[in-house]
């Protein structure tokens, strides 16, 4: 697989790419979460604020997580990356929900605008429900509108703050 991530790809569209699992630790990996964070850091609100932190590696592991690379199927060139991480199990009225966390949900800026970021979420969500996951959380910040939008489209529904991530303003949920 091509490791270039700075390198544009020349046809993307969702059905034509291969989803892998992958280390966060795996080169690619580090260097697409350091393109993520750097964008971050850029576009955050408050120049400087950007808090970043790099996923712990046994965190997105079966049967703990899982951390994925979209790949082009043509060119496989790495355009996307994303990952989930178990939470603790949530109370509900059917008993204990295993509640995931979806986690640097990015897509390489000229792969943009074509159903990668949904494809994305939805091959997230599915792992996780693979994991045993009845439930997804995530969390935005209202800068991110594009972000918003595809998290309210695709059914989540927002909820106070689960955690106290500093670069969020806005906490989503999902059952599976």
């Amino acid at each position: 697989m091509c490791t270039d991530v700075e390198r544009p790809a020349a046809r993307i569209v969702a059905g034509m790419v291969t989803f892998v699992s992958t280390p966060v630790d795996d080169p690619l990996a580090h260097e697409m979460l350091s393109a993520y964070f750097a964008e971050r850091d850029a576009t955050f609100p408050r120049a400087g604020a950007y808090r970043t932190v790099f996923p712990d590696p046994p965190r997105f592991l079966n049967p703990n997580g899982d951390f994925v690379i979209g790949y082009d199927d043509d060119t496989e060139i790495g355009l996307a990356c994303g990952g989930i991480r178990l939470l603790e199990a949530e109370s509900s009225e059917v008993g204990p929900l295993m509640r995931f966390e979806i986690k640097h949900l990015w897509v390489h800026q000229d792969a943009r605008g074509r159903g990668l970021g949904r494809a994305l979420l939805t091959e997230l969500e599915s792992r996780a429900a693979g994991l045993g996951g009845r439930v997804v959380v995530l969390d935005t910040n209202e800068s991110l509108q594009a972000a918003g939008g595809l998290y309210r489209s695709s059914g989540y529904t927002g909820v106070a703050p689960y955690n106290d991530n500093p670069n969020a303003t806005h906490w989503f949920r999902k059952r599976l």
